[in-house]
């Protein structure tokens, strides 16, 4: 668990850009994530999936990625130890944590790019960039070694690009925002239940 709390305090001590938020100042967040970690090792997960970055209405409110404050507080995994303030839920959460009840698997979920890269305000979102998801790239190394992670699963282009970039090969699927549920569905569960990882 060492190896854990380095990681999370690393974040949390990270320099962002004003135009980005850094999630892991907060300590509830912080403490989030360490039980996320904490359950999903005992999982001993070896698929990894990896989006874009926190969208406002879920892991900037809750510290842990494609998880908004409905999943923290409803869904049987996250039951004790984990702190949430609200009930917001957020699209892509709710169609990821769907899926994942639907196949019967969890992977362990990261992003690109940590933080919460924002527009004009803290209730937006935008794509990071290049630079952003550049200083991504040593948090998402880190968890991948960390973890001992043997397939990487991409959800969207930004996140096949930067693993690719990266060195990494991985299978990629549709985003499930802007209308990509369906597919996104489709192809996660092809990959999950018909491949056998």
């Amino acid at each position: 668990m060492n190896k854990i709390n380095s990681f999370i305090n690393d974040l949390r001590n990270e320099k962002v850009n004003s135009n980005a938020f850094n999630i892991y100042k907060e300590e509830y967040k912080r403490r989030n994530l360490f039980n996320y970690f904490e359950k999903m090792l005992k999982i001993n997960p070896k698929v990894m999936l990896v989006g874009e970055a926190p969208g406002y209405n879920g892991c900037r409110l809750t510290g842990i990625p494609f998880t908004s404050e409905f999943i923290l507080r409803n869904h049987p995994f996250f039951k004790n130890k984990f702190f949430v303030e609200g009930n917001q839920k957020e699209n892509s959460a709710t169609i990821m944590w769907n899926v994942l009840d639907e196949i019967n698997k969890i992977p362990l979920i990261w992003n690109v790019f940590p933080f919460h890269p924002f527009k004009d305000n803290a209730k937006s979102n935008r794509k990071p960039n290049k630079k952003e998801i550049d200083q991504g790239g040593y948090f998402l190394k880190n968890l991948i070694n960390l973890f001992d992670i043997h397939k990487i699963i991409a959800v969207g282009n930004t996140a096949e690009i930067t693993l690719n970039n990266l060195g990494y090969k991985s299978l990629k699927v549709r985003h499930p925002a802007y209308g990509g549920k369906a597919e996104f569905k489709e192809q996660l569960i092809k990959i999950l239940k018909w491949k056998h990882i």
